[in-house]
């Protein structure tokens, strides 16, 4: 008898602990919330919301939130918070961005996500998904990772990829997120004009207190594609050249002589549904 397989993109993000990282984003995580109109009474679904980086922000604005994560352990964890924060207008739960079942057609004022929903399989599927639940005139905003940047994160995920065994047939690259003509066509599958997406570059900022080779430490042992490519190069003995360009990565994307400050740069999709 077989048992149920488990869906990778959950066992990618309940490997080790991305509330390390989340750590380091909550500035901009506000800082975001901030700008991108959310209001009292407002009802917002943020998906893929880790433990609550975007999550609790809008809460404290006064917006009832649900925040939808494959992972469990982010989930427990962002309803911890909540818990702390004395936030009752915001709860967390497990949900798969690509089949939002339960939760109703119309159904949400905003649909928040990043860096959450682009990491999905059947990114079309996720599209559809999203504008299914927000209601008439409502809004989604995504931050995306863009494919060949520079800065921090996209670097992070190509240097990885080169350590790691290619994607099997059929993968989609959570990249593909990044690039504007791509977004234009998924939502077009979802009957999104193109004249209701706007595009801007923008700006999350980590911000962590040590020195940026203990923040490469932090991300090879609790993000999950970084831990994954550190357990690849070990295979083929190439840890040691992995750490040196992630080090040289960090080093030279630090903007700060104290502690460590780095700047990365995201697509931020914005729909009008």
């Amino acid at each position: 008898m077989t048992g149920i397989p488990t869906n990778p993109n959950q066992l990618l993000w309940e490997k080790g602990d991305f509330t390390k990282i989340a750590d380091t984003m909550r500035e901009s995580g506000e800082a975001l919330v901030a700008r991108i109109g959310i209001r009292q009474g407002h009802k917002i679904l943020d998906l893929g919301c880790g433990d609550g980086t975007t999550a609790l922000p809008a809460a404290k604005l006064g917006a009832q939130v649900l925040g939808v994560d494959i992972a469990r352990n982010l989930v427990e964890a962002g309803n911890r918070r909540a818990e702390e924060f004395g936030f009752m207008n915001c709860k967390f739960q497990q949900g798969d961005a690509t089949d939002l079942r339960p939760l109703a057609d119309r159904s949400f004022d905003m649909v928040v996500s990043m860096f959450g929903a682009m990491f999905a399989p059947k990114p079309a599927d996720v599209a559809k998904e999203m504008v299914r639940v927000t209601r008439p005139g409502g809004r989604i905003v995504m931050g995306n990772w863009i494919p060949n940047d520079p800065t921090l994160v996209a670097q992070i995920l190509r240097i990885s990829s080169g350590y790691t065994s290619p994607p099997p047939q059929g993968f989609v690259s959570p990249m593909t997120w990044g690039v504007e003509s791509n977004v234009l066509e998924r939502f077009a599958g979802a009957d999104i004009p193109a004249e209701n997406i706007t595009f801007a570059r923008d700006t999350f900022t980590f911000r962590f207190a040590g020195t940026p080779e203990a923040f490469v430490d932090v991300f090879r042992n609790y993000y999950g594609p970084t831990m994954n490519a550190f357990e690849a190069a070990e295979k083929s003995g190439r840890s040691a050249n992995l750490l040196a360009e992630l080090r040289a990565l960090f080093a030279a994307e630090n903007k700060s002589a104290v502690g460590t400050v780095i700047p990365a740069t995201f697509l931020r999709v914005e729909v009008i549904c």
